[in-house]
């Protein structure tokens, strides 16, 4: 496929899902519609997409939930996922990005904003290749750019992209105290959609994925976080 980048997209509207793809295809990607999640969950038997755009509200099983499966399998785990919500309470978008979303997009949106996304997490998930060996801190923490993992004392943590990120960003400097706004233009670069909100929901997740070492990540009242350079 030359190199081209394979997308799912997941939505039960067909002119939404008939926009999504004719977009992404215009834009240079391979694209896979599925109209449920029964049919998307079955399609990665033979081979994982390097993204997922998923609908929250789908006829046969939330799209939270199917978060939550694909980041519960370690063959799925890392895939990008962009949610797609025609909600705009915060509570039901601080739910997709609990089950392990990376980004999400508010309907009605335009198709240039949806490619410019879907870029844009791709961008920032390939960056963690290029980054040099294993970064240990002190003796609890040991994280390794190249295999996209972090490993405590319990063993290997299960994050997320976005969690895997925002921890290679605190340990780049760690003991250096970064606020919220900086991780966002670390991690978002700037985008104004992200709220200071989204950094304390991932950091709340990465401690406990990370068990004991989670302490590390601490808060530094009324500025934001660092990570310990040792118990």
């Amino acid at each position: 496929m030359g190199g081209r980048k394979l997308v799912a997209v997941v939505d039960d509207e067909p002119d939404i899902l008939e926009l999504v793809t004719i977009n992404l295809t215009r834009a240079g990607f391979d694209v896979r519609g599925y109209s449920a999640s029964g049919p998307f969950m079955e399609s990665l038997k033979g081979g994982v997409p390097d993204l997922v755009v998923l609908d929250l509200m789908l006829p046969d099983t939330h799209g939270t939930e199917v978060c939550r499966m694909l980041r519960s399998s370690s063959e799925t785990a890392s895939i990008p996922i962009i949610m797609l919500t025609a909600m705009v309470d915060e509570t039901d978008l601080v739910a997709g990005l609990e089950m392990g979303a990376d980004d999400y997009v508010t309907k009605p949106f335009s198709p240039r904003e949806l490619v410019a996304r879907v870029n844009a997490v791709l961008r920032r998930t390939s960056a963690r290749h290029g980054e040099e060996g294993p970064i240990r801190i002190g003796d609890s923490l040991v994280i390794d750019p190249r295999r996209f993992s972090a490993r405590s004392a319990e063993g290997d943590a299960d994050l997320t992209s976005t969690e895997f990120r925002l921890l290679l960003a605190l340990a780049s400097g760690a003991g250096r105290v970064f606020s919220r706004r900086k991780l966002l233009e670390i991690l978002w670069e700037g985008e104004k959609y992200v709220t200071e909100r989204t950094i304390d929901v991932h950091i709340a997740h990465l401690r406990r994925k990370l068990g004991s070492a989670g302490k590390l990540i601490e808060n530094v009242r009324g500025v934001g976080y660092r990570l310990a350079e040792e118990d």
